[in-house]
């Protein structure tokens, strides 16, 4: 089996990469529209890039509307006003939020109809989008990188995840110095994202030798900073490592795929308004406890990558040591579980039926070692509902 990897034109990572921002500009076009929200606008990115920009001739027109989860209305009205600024190409700034409007809008200022339509391959993006540099402030969704956008369809509370080539950014910028400013709750969901598109990239259906080496990687370096970068911002090396782990996560799972996990995180985010990361977080553990044993041998693989004293393990050891790692972690982070985050129980169950239904029409969980039926996505997400955290300790297999 072989498998198709793409990637942006250009990526710049590390320390100080925001200096190729007027480079990267400028080679796009003479007048950009800044996608963000009024955050970045505050902490000054937004006044310190305009400045950039204006060095190197470059306008920047700013549209900073982005304040939640991306929405069909973001992308509509972000589409006014590009066209109205005559703008020829997008700059994104912030968490996965403004780079996905962005990409949105990137496609929709030229092409027909709603972007809802374009779901599923109903519809192709035929025409080039305008291109799209994309600088992310958190360490998590990778969406710098990928060809997904995810944008909530107000009418019908749906989360449309739309996946085709024209959405892929042209240039990504990934400068850890950004990320400081990020507040540990959002360190921590926007972490277990990312540990989420690595591990479910590495037991897709659809992963391939390529993106199993940037899973692996990206799971490492999860399992090593994020904890370090959640209990201090200000831990450059921890910021930079989670910076690139969520750059090779992204990576990884645009190349392969997203699992169970990520199809029933997005109906959670549209009826109750949880955020991305965080409807991730409280989900793994519970899904990847989901017929362990009928995909322990893959899970396996991972754990002694990240683990070598699994050497000698069975595959169950392994991959339950792999469960017990993401609950020891969703701890010491603390996730909340739906119950505590405050959904009420009889709307929760309410809504099961529906929440299903989305997941299972998002497409997402085929890709899962192990596809459920809609009576188990109900189940799981009873078991989620008011799951604990609860592991052995993890010094050793045994203990």
């Amino acid at each position: 089996m072989f498998g198709e990897f793409k990637v942006p034109e250009a990526v710049y990572a590390g320390r100080g990469a925001l200096q190729m921002l007027p480079q990267a500009s400028s080679s796009l076009g003479k007048r950009a529209l800044i996608v963000t929200d009024e955050v970045m606008e505050r902490l000054g990115y937004v006044a310190q890039m305009q400045r950039m920009l204006a060095e190197a001739g470059v306008q920047a027109d700013v549209f900073a509307e982005v304040n939640t989860e991306p929405t069909d209305v973001h992308v509509e009205t972000g589409v006014r006003a590009f066209l109205q600024h005559g703008c020829d190409h997008l700059i994104a700034l912030g968490g996965g939020s403004a780079i996905d409007a962005a990409k949105g809008i990137s496609v929709m200022a030229v092409h027909e109809g709603y972007i809802g339509d374009y779901m599923g391959g109903r519809r192709t993006f035929d025409k080039a989008p305008y291109p799209v540099i994309a600088i992310p402030t958190t360490a998590g969704t990778g969406s710098e990188v990928t060809s997904v956008t995810v944008i909530t369809n107000t009418k019908d509370d749906v989360k449309m995840m739309i996946r085709q080539p024209a959405l892929l950014p042209k240039v990504a910028i990934v400068d850890p110095q950004l990320t400081v400013s990020s507040p540990p709750h959002v360190t921590a969901s926007s972490g277990v994202d990312a540990l989420c598109h690595a591990i479910e990239a590495f037991i897709s259906r659809r992963s391939h030798p390529l993106t199993d080496a940037l899973a692996t990687d990206a799971a490492k370096k999860i399992v090593t900073y994020l904890e370090r970068a959640y209990n201090d911002g200000q831990d450059l090396e921890a910021r930079e490592g989670m910076a690139i782990a969520a750059l090779e996560a992204g990576m990884a799972f645009t190349n392969s795929s997203v699992c169970l996990v990520h199809g029933m995180s997005r109906p959670i985010g549209a009826l109750f308004h949880v955020p991305h990361g965080f409807a991730n977080a409280m989900l793994l553990p519970t899904v990847l406890e989901f017929r362990l044993d009928d995909y322990a041998p893959r899970l396996a693989l991972l754990a002694r990558a990240l683990n070598p004293e699994l050497s000698g393990a069975s595959d169950g050891e392994a991959a339950a040591w792999v469960v017990r790692r993401v609950k020891t972690l969703a701890e010491r982070l603390q996730i909340p579980n739906l119950k505590t985050w405050g959904i009420e129980r009889d709307a929760f169950e309410r809504a099961l039926d529906k929440m299903a239904n989305d997941a299972l029409a998002s497409g997402s969980p085929a890709n899962h070692p192990v596809v459920p039926s809609h009576e188990e996505i109900v189940q799981l997400y009873r078991q989620a509902y008011d799951a604990t955290w609860d592991a052995a300790p993890m010094e050793s297999l045994t203990k």
